[in-house]
């Protein structure tokens, strides 16, 4: 019987999770989200958590075995909720997830590089792994009205994104990252 059973654990795979956090104003970036997470669903044995950046904390972070931020880019920056949600956990998160692997999703009116670029650093910092160059999507918003008008993505950006989501889940659970 101890056989059978230490074959059953060995078969068993224990579950990872898949932390996504996520800010957006005009529900573009929601939508990133959201399909990247619908994506990563598709795999069993990776539990995925899409949190809005005010609620997601440092346990979050440690509890996670891969991560996907998503922010708009606001004047060439991360939005500020974002930043908040990075300078609450940068220090407690600290040499504590180094290696873990991360993907980016920016939902930007005309470039998203900045934005990228940004969260590229603080996850140098703390030394995660990139599984993907980040996944930018632009809306092409440029007058105050467009900006501010909510934002419908196209279902070949959301494709897009819910291939990265699955990508990265995937991957944890192969073993692979």
């Amino acid at each position: 019987m101890a056989a059978s059973h230490a074959g059953t654990a060995r078969r068993k795979r224990p579950m990872k999770t898949l932390l996504i956090v996520h800010h957006s104003m005009t529900g573009g970036t929601l939508q990133m989200a959201k399909a990247a997470a619908a994506g990563a669903a598709a795999e069993s044995t990776v539990a995925v958590r899409l949190l809005h950046a005010p609620q997601a904390d440092a346990c979050d972070l440690l509890g996670a075995d891969a991560y996907l931020f998503a922010t708009p880019e606001n004047l060439a920056a991360i939005a500020g909720l974002m930043k908040d949600f990075f300078d609450r956990t940068y220090y407690a998160a600290l040499g504590r997830i180094e290696g873990r692997p991360y993907g980016t999703l920016v939902c930007a009116g005309s470039d998203g590089t900045n934005a990228a670029r940004q969260i590229e650093r603080i996850a140098t910092g703390w030394r995660l792994s990139a599984v993907a160059p980040p996944l930018i999507v632009c809306t092409h918003a440029q007058t105050p009205e467009a900006i501010l008008r909510p934002k419908q993505i196209t279902p070949a950006d959301t494709a897009r994104c819910a291939e990265l989501g699955a990508a990265l889940a995937a991957g944890l659970a192969m073993g692979i990252f």
